[in-house]
């Protein structure tokens, strides 16, 4: 499952079935681990963010989320979220991904996941630009098989030299979400 296909999504508690918010975004460790969602905020001016910790995510689905209770909303600050996919502290859209050798495979669009087989990334949709896009169309990283091997920085992605040559197109990408 991409990730974007979550955003937006609304968030239903399993036993009450009662609405609890929109998925805004998501949050990440420095490993590619989904930590957990962001939900949308009613407030204005909030000084606070409301997240559900991915442990209490029992299903992503086409049309919503199931979490385990209305009790697993969660007020953060924001600066707990450190790395989140649009708004956290280090964003990860747009980030460029670059080879331990300093080649420069693209920039993240998109990440998927298993959305039923714990938090870690499986891959990553690469971009290099809008007019790149259209000729060539976008690119499918596999996330090296031990998470280790990536270090998700302030400024970039660290990947394996062997990334490189691991390179898909995305409409040839094998993944199954």
């Amino acid at each position: 499952m991409k990730l974007q296909q979550l955003i937006g999504l609304p968030v239903l508690a399993i036993h009450s079935g009662k609405y609890v918010g929109t998925v805004k975004d998501a949050w990440f460790d420095e490993h590619w681990r989904l930590n957990g969602l962001i939900l949308e905020f009613a407030k204005w001016f909030a000084f606070n963010v409301r997240a559900v910790e991915w442990s209490d995510v029992l299903t992503c689905g086409e049309d919503s989320v199931i979490i385990s209770g209305e009790g697993a909303v969660k007020v953060m600050k924001p600066k707990q979220v450190k790395r989140a996919f649009y708004c956290g502290i280090v964003k990860l859209k747009d980030m460029p991904v670059i080879t331990v050798h300093g080649v420069q495979l693209g920039a993240v669009s998109d990440v998927y996941f298993f959305p039923f087989q714990g938090t870690q990334i499986v891959g990553y949709e690469l971009t290099d630009g809008f007019v790149s896009d259209l000729m060539e169309g976008r690119k499918w990283l596999k996330s090296p098989s031990d998470p280790d091997d990536v270090l998700l920085g302030e400024d970039a992605i660290i990947v394996p030299a062997v990334s490189e040559a691991e390179l898909e197109p995305v409409a040839a990408s094998n993944f199954k979400g």
